[in-house]
């Protein structure tokens, strides 16, 4: 269940957002679930129509929903990569390019996530 918290330092598009991502990563809401129209749930929570729509955008624009016009907005299922696996393709490409060998590329992936600079070692040739 949806609940926006007006006493929240949260602004409530990130609060809807974030909650429903939440229920995406707990298998609460799975691919091709559907979520209701941005007037409904507007309505249902007592915020603004905008608001929604905002949440929508931007868990549209991180893959984690799909909007299908007069369908709907969906739960984003396996085969709607989405722009982290976009962006994953492109490393490999670039990696592969540069001649850095699997390892050396997964270690530098693992380095930017931790917050550590990046080691040039694992090059090839």
């Amino acid at each position: 269940m949806l609940v926006i918290d007006p006493d929240s330092g949260i602004p409530p598009y990130e609060q809807l957002r974030s909650q429903i991502v939440a229920a995406v990563v707990a298998g609460d809401l799975g691919p091709g679930a559907q979520l209701p129209t941005v007037r409904r749930l507007a309505d249902d929570l007592g915020i603004a129509p905008n608001t929604v729509a905002r949440s929508y955008r931007e868990l549209e624009r991180d893959g984690v929903i799909e909007t299908r016009g007069r369908n709907g907005s969906v739960i984003a299922g396996p085969a709607t990569p989405g722009p982290a696996a976009d962006a994953a393709q492109a490393y490999a490409r670039r990696v592969g390019e540069l001649g850095l060998t699997r390892d050396a590329a997964l270690e530098l992936v693992r380095a930017a996530l931790d917050g550590a600079g990046p080691s040039p070692s694992g090059t090839s040739g």
